[in-house]
């Protein structure tokens, strides 16, 4: 039987990022090499055209149009060659009726020319004159001044995550810096008198740290900034202490540990001691996490989470990143990365709950197989080896042997 005061996936969801404000975080100026992956604060418009001159797209004889009507190579038409316009220069010469001018691709075409004779159709006579071969219209093998970018034109909304192509753009328009999102700092408290660091050497009964080092990497590819604030015991107060210490500082804080019910369950009251309206779920019906905790201190999204890694992967994933990236004011829409696959073995499920099975892709024969990790929630090995993710919905009981499955990828 499933506990009733456990949320579904969908409600827990709802009503964690209904309490949470858009772009709740300020701005900051960045110079544009410092961008990429960063959030926009406002919509960005082009401040002037782009390329903003009329340039050729292939190398051959800038012409005017109507000058070329016509020609075929049965009866070419003759024009005078005015002279060549050098790369990365401006021309300075008009063409006029009956005159043609040497181009590269990316040269600028002088005043008077409309359009660019390619090469290939064209005999050079001598020095000053060609035969050209065949038509073009107006506009052909011409990129015009604002054919790329308007002045005045909106280029990048608010919310976007910048790309690579993003800060080109950009730079191709002048800009030397960008309003962004301050990255949110999101702190991290390891609780558990079995935890030790990394470095330490492991004695019977500890545990190294193995869940700072993977919310660190998920909060930095989400955008934010990570702040270990370190191990501490079971001692509620010493919990407290740092906790506020943390508050200090910190958009958001992530706890491990101490979430399932037992003597040891102290992160749902220091949370509620923290501020209002303090703890809004303690529980969901998901698996692995079902004992995460969120909560809302004065604004601030404080979450509880369970002390096994690959739960505290899939909370990330599930609570944490859309927080993160609703405070950031991520406003495009976003496409799962997901590919069908036949599934190697039956896997089950309880109605009423949502799973998260690990997934390990492998291509055989031309076809690709999903095999199911179906290892316990405390085994980090699982995430290592697995490529992606199967949910089984709350109202499926599993799925079959060779039954097709989408997996999102990780």
């Amino acid at each position: 039987m499933l506990d009733k005061k456990y949320l579904s996936l969908d409600k827990a969801y709802r009503i964690l990022l209904d309490s949470i404000k858009f772009r709740s975080l300020s701005f900051e100026m960045v110079p544009l090499e410092e961008a990429y992956g960063r959030i926009t604060y406002e919509d960005i418009y082009a401040s002037e055209n782009l390329p903003g001159f009329k340039r050729s797209t292939v190398d051959g004889f800038a012409v005017r149009s109507q000058d070329t009507f016509g020609a075929k190579e049965t009866m070419p038409v003759y024009l005078t060659v005015k002279g060549e316009i050098l790369m990365g220069e401006a021309p300075s010469f008009y063409l006029n009726p009956g005159e043609a001018a040497g181009i590269g691709t990316g040269g600028m075409l002088p005043e008077g020319a409309d359009a660019v004779v390619m090469v290939e159709h064209v005999n050079i006579v001598s020095q000053n004159l060609i035969e050209v071969l065949k038509p073009v219209a107006p506009g052909e093998n011409v990129i015009l001044e604002d054919e790329d970018i308007k002045k005045d034109e909106l280029i990048i909304p608010a919310g976007k995550r910048l790309k690579p192509q993003d800060i080109g753009g950009l730079a191709g328009l002048g800009f030397t810096e960008v309003k962004v999102t301050k990255k949110p700092i999101v702190a991290i408290i390891l609780t558990g008198d079995e935890i030790i660091p990394h470095n330490e050497k492991a004695t019977p009964g500890k545990v190294r740290d193995i869940n700072s080092f993977t919310l660190a990497g998920l909060i930095q590819n989400t955008g934010g900034i990570s702040v270990k604030m370190g191990i501490v015991k079971d001692k509620y107060e010493d919990i407290k202490d740092l906790v506020n210490k943390a508050y200090q500082i910190a958009d958001i804080i992530l706890i491990t540990g101490g979430t399932s019910a037992g003597i040891k369950d102290m992160t749902a009251q220091i949370i509620n001691e923290l501020g209002t309206p303090g703890i809004i779920f303690h529980g969901v019906l998901i698996k692995p996490g079902k004992p995460v905790i969120a909560g809302i201190c004065n604004g601030k999204p404080v979450f509880g989470l369970p002390g096994h890694p690959v739960a505290v992967y899939i909370c990330f994933e599930l609570f944490i990143k859309p927080v993160m990236e609703k405070m950031l004011g991520v406003n495009e829409k976003k496409f799962k990365n997901i590919v069908k696959a036949k599934l190697a073995k039956s896997i089950y499920s309880q109605a009423g709950r949502t799973d998260f099975v690990r997934i390990q892709l492998k291509e055989e024969n031309g076809e690709l197989w999903a095999y199911p990790l179906l290892t316990k929630s405390g085994l980090i090995t699982t995430l290592i080896k697995a490529n992606g993710i199967l949910c089984i919905p709350e109202e499926l009981l599993g799925y079959e042997k060779e039954e097709i499955v989408e997996v999102e990828l990780l």
